[in-house]
């Protein structure tokens, strides 16, 4: 196969790097001819300027022609100085000015919910320095016996348990995966068996499951969250997230273990000696380390935080998240240091974050959001509908749109300020806008199609333990699930609780 070598060195099959070339060549034609065109009645030029820079962002999200910190530096750039040469829609007879732009390009830096994201890879990072998340992985593994369902059910729950201890789902996963596959080598279990794949697949589902349950769990909830305080001037606290969408994530996680233990039965019933293999692996770590028992203190005490705000204390989740941070690189009390943690932090992924709520709040600043929002209301004819139907329209308009992302944080980054301005121009009487923009964002987080919908899932893919017609047809059994779930609860549950 042809290959081309990248400015980075890194070198693509050629039918791959055409499409990354192409990408670039239709991102940037697309952002031309939008600013080209006409400007529609009640859209601002800044507005036009950002309905280009969205659908820009989209279509390098989509075809990945750039690498996603790379992205956001163009992003940064263009609205930097397209919105700087464009009239100030305050004061339409001058100009916005680039130091104007710059500032928009640069505001989600200054967002509460981006401070959370990179204490929670610092966090993460400390998991992965000192080796808690195994030890907590391998433990859970070792009570549920040598039985394959129970080792299914095991890789299940520990993918429950790291949601609550690691905010990064990648981080999860990529722990995950390597405990994962010694098991299935020790076991002397195939690498493409049946076994083998519906543990690595469970592994990724797992994740992406409780990515919703849980607020701390993904990024792509901090872009949601960050959008709601900007623009809707209220918040969401760890527990009431928790109590909305936990029961569906618990759900989801049982038809998980019966979807994946009906389409890919394992070949047996019991694996010989595979609770040993376990105990072998856990008893060669050794004991506790100081420096694992200090952080299972910090985090127990953290969660105890996010679980108790605005319950028992009057702390954000952001800040007592930080404070954690801060303890854990204090000379004698902490568990890392800076030089050991910062080359484990995907620095990339905070500063993608910081531009995606730029791109998000602009677009609500310049009037775009809403223009946008006027068009879907219209074209899917939701003026006045009932909150029932807007959710389940614009839930299963986000499943579709999904498809083409290979990133949560980048479709929420898009879609939430878009999904917010639907909702406030529906006008349906009664309904809450905080809640059903907490819903969609769940809805955000169902990557459960194709390997290439979620990062965790291409961790999970690039094991070769499975084949991707494997994770689609039981990944699109899980969405199905999911979105019916989802429509029951909106019905019942969630409205009780007020959100619908």
């Amino acid at each position: 196969m042809n290959t081309v070598v990248m400015g980075s060195g890194v070198k693509l099959a050629a039918p791959e790097a055409e499409v990354k070339y192409w990408g670039l060549i239709a991102a940037f034609a697309a952002l031309i001819a939008v600013c080209m065109l006409p400007t529609p009645t009640g859209l601002p030029v800044a507005g036009q300027i950002m309905l280009g820079m969205l659908l820009f962002s989209v279509i390098l999200w989509m075809t990945e022609a750039v690498d996603y910190a790379v992205s956001a530096v163009l992003i940064v750039a263009l609205m930097a100085f397209l919105l700087g040469m464009a009239p100030n829609p305050a004061k339409p007879e001058a100009l916005l000015g680039t130091s104007a732009g710059l500032s928009m390009a640069l505001g989600g830096f200054a967002n509460t919910a981006l401070a959370l994201v990179a204490a929670a890879l610092f966090l993460s990072a400390a998991m992965t320095i000192t080796g808690l998340d195994k030890r907590i992985a391998l433990f859970v593994l070792s009570g549920v016996g040598a039985r394959t369902n129970r080792v299914l059910i095991g890789a299940i729950l520990v993918g429950i348990v790291l949601a609550f201890l690691v905010p990064s789902t990648t981080a999860r996963v990529a722990c995950l995966v390597p405990i994962m596959m010694g098991i299935i080598l020790a076991f002397g279990v195939e690498r493409n068996s049946r076994l083998a794949g519906i543990l690595m697949i469970a592994t990724a589902q797992s994740a992406s499951i409780w990515n919703v349950g849980i607020k701390t769990a993904a990024a792509q909830n901090m872009v949601a969250i960050g959008f709601i305080e900007k623009t809707l001037k209220t918040t969401i606290t760890w527990l009431d997230w928790f109590i909305a969408a936990a029961p569906w994530a618990v759900l989801m996680s049982i038809a998980l273990y019966f979807v994946m233990m009906k389409m890919m039965p394992p070949e047996t019933e019991e694996i010989a000696g595979g609770k040993e293999s376990i105990a072998k692996a856990l008893a060669e770590m050794g004991p506790m380390k100081t420096s694992e028992k200090k952080l299972l203190f910090i985090t127990l005490a953290l969660l105890s935080l996010w679980a108790t705000e605005k319950v028992l204390h009057p702390f954000d989740t952001s800040s007592t998240t930080i404070a954690a941070i801060a303890i854990m690189f204090l000379p004698w009390i902490g568990v890392m240091g800076w030089k050991a943690a910062q080359s484990k932090i995907p620095w990339g992924t905070v500063v993608l974050f910081g531009v995606g709520i730029s791109l998000g709040t602009a677009l609500l600043q310049t009037k775009a959001a809403g223009w946008l929002a006027n068009l879907i209301v219209q074209g899917m004819g939701l003026q006045g509908a009932s909150a029932f139907a807007v959710l389940a329209l614009l839930a299963l308009f986000l499943i579709v749109v999904h498809l083409g992302f290979a990133s949560a944080t980048a479709l929420s980054s898009a879609m939430i300020p878009i999904m917010i301005s639907v909702l406030q121009q529906v006008q349906t009487p009664g309904m809450n806008v905080v809640g059903m923009t907490m819903i969609l964002q769940f809805v955000v987080s169902f990557g459960f199609i194709m390997p290439v919908n979620a990062p965790q899932n291409m961790v999970a893919y690039g094991t070769d333990t499975f084949a991707a017609k494997d994770f689609i047809r039981t990944g699109l059994v899980l969405t199905v699930i999911a979105y019916a779930l989802m429509l029951l609860f909106g019905a019942t549950y969630w409205s009780w609780l007020g959100y619908v």
